[in-house]
């Protein structure tokens, strides 16, 4: 897709307001007995991207639909830019509002240039503005070559790209993608995420949905973590590791004392947890492999479970050489939002 700049982005948005962009409070929806949503509360910044994760039928899709005014709630309110979704004030909330569903809804017979005309006409977008604006998001979304095929002919993420810009034809205040990049091949998946990446740099709030704990790292400022309808955690990645104590593991193979090498780890500042293994071929010697510290093997594995592995890898390293023992490779793996939702959900990213 074109890189644009900052200039050209900002031609392409709504400015929004200096405070919240969106104000969610206490959302609640029942489906007959069964409560899809429960007190379910987010606000978005101005150029904030907020990742919105859980396990399919979590409430997520019943979240957006209200967030977008496709579905009254049944308690709490939703508010976008200043204006509440219900009420008198419904239909200009919804018009600050760019909704991209998981499914892309294109007509396949219409090229992209009338896919785009046709949506534009629903935004109310008439005369020369709607043309502006098609041949704005046919270059935002790098399709201005091929604006005049059917879209039938498109690949999957060519379609997908396509369908973001339908809902970025009248400039959005929010723009809400649902699960953007189900499907589609790396090279798209990338562009797709660059450009989000744009429109958040140029002061538009996203609300992102997606299952892809990966693009939730790499975009998202913060992420709330929904299941049962609760949403049960919110943060950064950073406060989201803190809430649920996780805490970096390093693992190193090397040769010496381990057993004594463990038994100083404990010592140092930071560590919280030590243990040791050794290979199947040492286990004749009467140790057997996982071993908590205080075996004695010549060769195996130390691990450490601390804060902030990376910085303190020096002093493991001083230590290791004080002691006598070689280091022969250290691997330090950091939580991640994956390990987070696990930890909180039990459950991986349910189908």
């Amino acid at each position: 897709m074109k890189t644009l700049t900052q200039a050209d982005l900002a031609a392409t948005v709504r400015p929004t307001t200096s405070g919240s962009v969106l104000e969610c409070s206490g959302l609640t929806r029942r489906f007959g007995d069964r409560v899809a949503v429960d007190g379910v509360s987010v606000r978005i910044a101005p150029g904030e991207t907020y990742g919105l994760l859980g396990p399919n039928g979590a409430g997520k899709t019943t979240v957006i639909r209200m967030v977008c005014g496709l579905l009254r709630p049944d308690a709490g309110t939703v508010v976008v830019a200043g204006r509440e979704m219900r009420g008198a004030g419904g239909l200009r909330a919804r018009a600050l509002v760019g909704y991209v569903p998981q499914d892309v809804a294109l007509y396949p017979d219409l090229t992209a240039r009338e896919n785009l005309r046709f949506f534009g006409r629903m935004y109310r977008l008439r005369g020369s503005r709607l043309r502006r604006r098609v041949e704005e998001v046919l270059e935002l979304v790098d399709l201005t070559e091929r604006a005049g095929e059917r879209v039938e002919s498109f690949s999957g993420g060519m379609r997908r790209r396509l369908n973001i810009g339908a809902g970025l034809l009248h400039e959005p205040t929010l723009l809400v993608l649902d699960e953007p990049t189900v499907g589609v091949d790396p090279q798209s998946r990338h562009a797709i995420l660059q450009s989000v990446r744009r429109f958040s740099r140029s002061g538009m709030a996203v609300l992102y949905t997606t299952h892809y704990m990966e693009e939730a790292e790499r975009l998202c400022d913060r992420v709330g973590i929904i299941d049962h309808g609760r949403l049960i955690a919110e943060g950064t990645r950073g406060e989201l590791v803190a809430q649920v104590a996780e805490r970096d593991r390093i693992s190193l193979v090397a040769t010496g004392d381990l057993a004594a090498f463990a038994a100083a780890c404990r010592d140092l500042a930071g560590v919280f947890g030590v243990g040791t293994s050794v290979p199947e071929s040492d286990a004749a010697s009467g140790t057997a492999p996982g071993a908590l510290a205080g075996a004695v093997t010549t060769d195996g594995e130390v691990h450490l479970l601390a804060d902030s592995g990376r910085r303190l890898l020096p002093a493991v390293f001083d230590l290791a050489d004080r002691r006598g023992v070689t280091v022969r490779s250290a691997q330090v793996v950091e939580p991640d939002l994956e390990s987070v939702f696990l930890h909180l959900t039990g459950t991986a990213l349910r189908e």
